[in-house]
């Protein structure tokens, strides 16, 4: 990682990221406001993910870094909430409930060999022609999986055969996250608190 965010820096996104959700619900346009350091204003991959008893709600992010982080994170966390195709839009009743997670990822990196690849600290990136898929490091460890089921389950997110990892048109790229949430701040266990 090219840098790494103190716990000030981690509360003001996730703070940032549940103010966003909560003023998108009430109609509103969150401002844009004055960067709360010089660290987030680098520009950044980043994910933001929701979860509802422990269960996915929505994860959306930008693998390439295109946009400084806190704007990013402001972003991602509204698209998370509301646009991710694999869920209705976030409901007030479900804003009250969710846990939100920031993934901050590194540039991705060819991999020449699988066995470059580590469980835990890589998330894979999978191309093949048009197809391409990610799952963020968080997601093997979840599962419990070895490293052939996180290349296979990556290629099935890409929507090409689980073996496709295999083949020679086949690009794995692997990159590590800085990854934290809401449970890890006591001062954050009130949710519906700005």
């Amino acid at each position: 990682m090219s840098f790494d965010l103190n716990n000030q820096e981690k509360i003001f996104l996730l703070k940032l990221a549940r103010t966003s959700i909560r003023l998108h619900l009430l109609g509103k346009r969150p401002e844009r406001l004055p960067y709360f350091s010089e660290t987030l204003k680098t520009e950044s991959g980043a994910f933001v993910t929701l979860h509802i008893n422990k269960e996915l709600r929505g994860c959306i992010g930008y693998v390439k870094a295109f946009k400084p982080l806190q704007d990013a994170v402001a972003d991602l966390a509204i698209s998370a909430a509301f646009n991710d195709p694999r869920f209705p839009a976030l409901t007030f009743e479900e804003f009250k409930q969710i846990d939100l997670e920031i993934s901050v990822l590194t540039p991705p990196e060819l991999v020449s060999h699988v066995s470059e690849i580590q469980i835990g600290r890589d998330g894979l990136i999978i191309k093949n022609g048009f197809y391409e898929g990610l799952l963020l490091p968080q997601v093997a460890v979840e599962y419990n999986w070895d490293r052939d089921t996180f290349l296979e389950q990556t290629c099935r997110k890409a929507g090409l055969p689980s073996d496709s990892w295999n083949d020679k048109e086949t690009e794995i790229f692997r990159f590590s996250a800085l990854i934290f949430d809401e449970s890890r701040f006591p001062e954050l266990n009130n949710p519906t608190a700005d």
